[in-house]
């Protein structure tokens, strides 16, 4: 009876771990509901260095992941941004950071060689060890947050160092959602008055970022930034 009930318990495991969603891939559920992927597990196919034509080699793809390897010869950095523009729609990614590490998802990018940064037009949800990264001074620089605008401790709730976090970043008609690990981080609309107080209270009031936040469309990236971050299960849906 005991051996019987083992092997029933080690089948239950086995058919859970088989059942589970391979990283990188879609259901037939998301497929219908008109999910795509932007990053296939395997390459970096869709993707380029900002301003390039290529991807610099500190990007590279790993056991699944897309990895930024801060290791690698300084000119083989920049920003990774998509190939295409997207307007409405919802993202879904996983990200881990190195500790102390530093990065973002920087979206609604002009990329025209007027701006020599993804930033410079892009808004940005943060990604941070909250812990140990430098940049951890400012309660909206903790990870989740939309950064130097809103946010604080009590919505960035990230996973420990070397764990996946799930990110949710939702755009409609310039209304923005984002989501942490399940956590609602800001919500908001983009050209708002709240908006702009917003703007007005940041960096990004400089003259350097006179087209910030200005089209609520454009391409997205993977920041580079100080440590290694590695991304998997990059996934959109136009709304």
């Amino acid at each position: 009876m005991k051996r019987a009930l083992l092997v029933f318990t080690i089948f239950v495991m086995f058919c859970s771990v088989s059942m589970a969603q391979m990283p990188n891939t879609l259901t037939k559920k998301e497929i219908k509901k008109g999910w795509k992927l932007l990053f296939d597990g395997k390459t970096t196919k869709g993707w380029h260095t900002y301003l390039r034509d290529t991807v610099g080699s500190k990007w590279t793809v790993q056991d699944g992941a897309i990895v930024f390897d801060p290791s690698k010869p300084r000119n083989g950095g920049g920003d990774l941004v998509t190939n295409e523009s997207y307007e409405n729609y919802e993202l879904n990614l996983e990200w881990k950071i190195s500790k102390g590490g530093n990065s973002g998802i920087i979206f609604d990018i002009q990329e025209d060689p007027k701006y020599r940064a993804t930033y410079l037009t892009g808004p940005e949800m943060q990604v941070l060890d909250n812990i140990n990264a430098d940049d951890n001074k400012k309660q909206n620089h903790l990870a989740g947050c939309l950064y130097d605008m809103s946010g604080d401790a009590t919505v960035s709730k990230p996973k420990p160092v070397g764990e996946w976090n799930m990110v949710r970043l939702i755009q409609n008609k310039g209304h923005l959602t984002f989501y942490l690990n399940g956590t609602k981080t800001f919500d908001g609309q983009i050209g708002s008055e709240e908006w702009n107080k917003l703007v007005e209270g940041s960096k990004f009031k400089d003259k350097a970022f006179a087209d910030f936040a200005k089209v609520a469309k454009g391409k997205i990236a993977l920041q580079e930034h100080p440590g290694s971050s590695q991304w998997r299960n990059i996934k959109i849906r136009q709304l």
